[in-house]
């Protein structure tokens, strides 16, 4: 992620680990320029492959943003559009993945190929093996702690039922406790214990207008609603935008249990660039790594948001894993902090009364 005072590396094996087959000779570009690159991110290695035909799909905005920062078109393709070379560097979460590889074959033109690249550690071994499943042989090789496969798919060898089966785990589900999701979400299957442990310290005197930034599926924004009567706004922020249909059913739902009328907007947005208006409150779950590795930095970014936006007599609530350095920063844009709770790994902080 960048924009916000800090950045996150692009996934750079994977990405040269994709780019091999090409170098070697294994494989060659599509000679009309044309490809679609499923999940892009920025990289070296993708500057230096790329054509000018090239169409990057990238869900998360932050991500989408460093595409385009490298004059890379970002999108996503018509329906029915398809591709002579299609690329994909598919997620860990399997459900996600499989979708993606359905995906993926929708977008193909006859004759052309397929090729994916995931780390080893991330789960390439099943990921090559779902695609031989949907589609039949495929090649590989090995290259920097990484997998990368392909296929160029004879029509009567991919199985289109499966496909299809395939294509639909992306869409939202209803979790079994309820509530609007989708593989690959944070916590998608579950309501998070820090996000429970913050919601369980709302205070019921939160009023006016109040934000949720990360929002995620919308768990945090539908306590709000069941816990604090006086909120007369809410806002949600989420960058993630396969998050935004399950969060509008989400808070759509509550809303109704509630019995209430409340004007509530679900935006995708980067709260590392700040936010477009004022708030009472604001409440968050910061997120705090990409992939595995903890990137503190994201977490300072959305607190310094946060009070960026706050009005003067305005409160920020946060989560946060017990370790994660925030009370100096807080301390510099807050005169009153607050531990509310120390439970299970997680501290909830209320902060209050901004520094001039």
């Amino acid at each position: 992620m960048s924009a916000g005072g800090f950045s996150a590396a692009a996934p750079e094996a994977a990405l040269a680990a994709l780019c091999v087959p090409f170098d070697t000779g294994v494989l060659r570009l599509p000679t009309d320029g044309q490809a679609l690159f499923l999940r892009a991110r920025a990289g070296v290695q993708l500057r230096e492959l790329a054509q000018p035909g090239w169409l990057c799909e990238q869900s998360f905005l932050p991500f989408a943003d460093e595409l385009a920062r490298c004059s890379l078109r970002v999108g996503e393709p018509a329906e029915g559009e398809i591709f002579p070379l299609v690329l994909l560097l598919p997620p860990r979460q399997r459900d996600e993945a499989r979708a993606l590889f359905a995906r993926a074959l929708d977008h193909l033109a006859p004759g052309g190929t397929l090729v994916a690249s995931m780390a080893k550690a991330e789960g390439a071994k099943s990921g090559e093996a779902d695609l031989t499943k949907l589609v039949g042989a495929v090649g590989n090789l090995s290259k920097h702690h990484c997998r990368v496969f392909w296929s160029t798919p004879e029509p009567h060898a991919v199985d289109r039922l499966l496909q299809d089966e395939w294509r639909a785990l992306d869409a939202p589900r209803e979790t079994a406790d309820g509530w609007w999701s989708r593989p690959g979400l944070f916590a998608w299957d579950r309501v998070d214990r820090a996000s429970a442990l913050l919601a369980a310290h709302f205070p019921g005197d939160l009023h006016g207008r109040v934000a949720d930034l990360g929002a995620g599926y919308g768990y945090l924004a539908t306590q709000l609603i069941a816990r604090c009567p006086r909120i007369t706004a809410l806002d949600l922020y989420e960058a993630e935008a396969r998050a935004l249909e399950p969060a509008r059913r989400n808070v759509t739902n509550a809303l109704r249990m509630a019995g209430r009328e409340l004007p509530v907007n679900v935006h995708g947005h980067d709260v590392t660039r700040g936010l477009p208006r004022r708030y009472d409150a604001i409440v968050s779950n910061p997120p705090f790594h990409l992939g595995r590795a903890d990137l503190p930095e994201l977490g300072r970014a959305f607190i310094t948001s946060a009070a960026d936006a706050l009005v003067e007599s305005g409160r920020l609530l946060i989560v946060a894993n017990r370790h994660l350095p925030y009370e100096a920063l807080l301390a510099a844009r807050f005169a009153d902090v607050r531990q509310l709770a120390l439970q299970d790994g997680f501290k909830v902080i209320e902060a209050r009364s901004l520094r001039a």
